[in-house]
């Protein structure tokens, strides 16, 4: 074989191996890429839902509606607690009448009454699922861990209004029920472990006694 010939193998080699190379990395890249995306995309769906409202997540607001309407509508509050975590959980009132644009102030009571500490965190929603962008939190105790001893029990106090504009929306201006609904789960990493159980619904057992 001449020398012109092998170092024309020589060179094809070479491109061969930098063309897999460059294959390998790309892949890794992308594989990488996929898994970096899979982790945030959990948590950039939560912040899309909380501003927007979507798949009736409520927003969060800073300040009061500023207007309030002669139209009401009436806001349930329901309660579920995780079997996992065995806390009694439950609203002051099961259902109030407000005004839309008013701000309302609604306590939560949660008691723990198993024999060992426990830390839970609530996550929340709000049907139909339209209403979510037209439901303003001001302060809520979800996403908070909390820690209770045995037999301990705490109130826990959720701010909120009912946008105005929802009587401009043809879709959602004539609900006339919103229901909030949280469920308290055991907390792993302070985030809530919705692997266990099923729920029970708290709201119909005896409240804490506070």
């Amino acid at each position: 074989m001449s020398e012109t010939t092998t170092t024309e193998t020589d060179a094809r080699t070479a491109d061969q191996s930098r063309a897999v190379r460059r294959t390998v990395v790309t892949c890794v890249s992308v594989v990488a890429g996929m898994v970096g995306l899979a982790y945030a995309s959990v948590p950039l769906y939560d912040l899309f839902c909380r501003i927007t409202g979507f798949g009736g997540t409520p927003l969060v607001g800073t300040a009061e509606a500023g207007t309030i309407l002669d139209e009401t509508v009436k806001v349930r509050f329901d309660a579920n607690v995780s079997r996992d975590l065995g806390w009694r959980f439950s609203a002051e009132a099961p259902q109030i009448e407000v005004r839309i644009g008013e701000t309302q102030t609604v306590f939560y009571e949660v008691a723990n009454p198993t024999e060992e500490a426990r830390a839970g965190v609530a996550t929340f929603n709000v049907t139909p699922a339209i209403a979510g962008q037209y439901f303003v939190k001001l302060q809520c105790f979800c996403f908070t861990e909390n820690t209770l001893a045995a037999g301990e029990a705490m109130n826990s106090a959720v701010m909120f209004y009912v946008d105005p504009a929802i009587v401009e929306d043809p879709a959602a201006r004539d609900i006339s029920t919103i229901t909030l609904s949280y469920t308290y789960f055991p907390s792993k990493n302070g985030e809530p472990d919705e692997s266990g159980a099923p729920i029970t619904n708290a709201a119909a057992s005896q409240p804490p006694a506070l």
